[in-house]
């Protein structure tokens, strides 16, 4: 559903169906070093090699939990909700039902999202409550890293900026 109309009926037709398989990504020591020093947890499973290869828990240095999260939307870029053909409207984040880190993911090793839509309400406003499953998939895994419940608001606004160039899905 790539920068597509949609009414509620179209949405409901569509609940359990993939809606997007995002492309592969990698994240680098130095990416995850400056994720620990920005939020201020400089955790050595996370931001020290020499030290998570001798002490920590995975044998290698991983993703912060919290990184893997942040990186939905950029994962999920390629889907972008819309109400209709000519309404200006905006899709923006609501939060989250659930989320949890169910495996690691090694610092260098690729991952990428799952998204199946889960369910879609009329809100009293007009607007629409998206709620997608995110499933984050690492290459040779047994387990998925992360899977979340993400929601998010469809709103009608009419200086809303144009399709594409919203935030979340």
């Amino acid at each position: 559903m790539s920068d597509s109309a949609a009414s509620l009926e179209q949405l409901s037709e569509r609940i359990g169906e993939t809606l997007l398989v995002s492309d592969w990504l990698s994240i680098s020591q130095e990416e995850v070093d400056a994720f620990g020093r920005l939020t201020r947890d400089p955790d050595p499973m996370h931001m020290d090699p020499d030290w998570a290869r001798t002490h920590g828990p995975f044998g290698e240095t991983v993703l912060y939990g919290f990184l893997t999260l942040s990186l939905l939307p950029a994962l999920a870029k390629g889907l972008r909700f819309r109400h209709g053909e000519h309404e200006p409207g905006y899709d923006v984040n609501y939060g989250f039902n659930r989320i949890r880190f169910v495996s690691p993911v090694p610092v260098g090793r690729r991952f990428r999202d799952h998204v199946v839509l889960k369910a879609v309400e009329r809100r009293p406003d007009g607007g629409l409550l998206v709620t997608t499953e995110h499933t984050i998939e690492v290459e040779g895994g047994e387990r998925p890293a992360l899977v979340a419940e993400w929601l998010g608001l469809l709103v009608r606004h009419p200086a809303a900026p144009p399709a594409g160039t919203g935030s979340l899905p």
